[in-house]
């Protein structure tokens, strides 16, 4: 009867002993097992070279299998994310750095109330301006929207 605990299996694996096999007493001597252990390592070479080709071969299959001309769409897509989030972070930091100053950030605010009252009064003053500005709009939405 053999010995199947999880303990006895991990202790045959590691000696590089299949397991269930049974051990012989010329094995434990010392020539021999020098012998067999050159043997185990041989054996778990041509192993790990077998498992590696294999490996290898389930790698090619799988890449083969792939559209590639999807990847080039993905690639520029993920492209663009990364440049977004880098020029969101520099932002944070230069408005971060801005705002430790006391007098500046209100004084943006100001600015940006200024800009925009500035737009709005020279764009949405008359009615022709107005449906100039929707009219634009409506452009941009066609061309870049479709």
């Amino acid at each position: 009867m053999s010995d199947t605990t999880p303990e006895a299996v991990e202790q045959e694996t590691a000696t590089g002993v299949e397991p269930g096999a049974a051990t012989t007493g010329s094995e434990t001597g010392s020539a021999s097992g020098s012998e067999a252990t050159s043997d185990a390592d041989a054996k778990s070479e041509v192993s790990f070279t077998e498992r590696y080709s294999e490996i290898l071969t389930k790698v090619n299959a799988t890449l083969d299998k792939v559209d590639w001309s999807q990847m080039g769409r993905i690639g520029k897509s993920t492209g663009v994310i990364l440049a977004v989030i880098v020029a969101q972070i520099l932002i944070k930091g230069v408005l971060d750095t801005i705002n430790l100053l006391p007098v500046v950030p209100g004084l943006l605010e100001l600015l940006g109330l200024v800009v925009v009252g500035n737009w709005s009064w020279q764009n949405l003053t008359t009615s022709e301006k107005r449906g100039a500005v929707v009219s634009k709009l409506q452009n941009l939405r066609q061309e870049y929207l479709g």
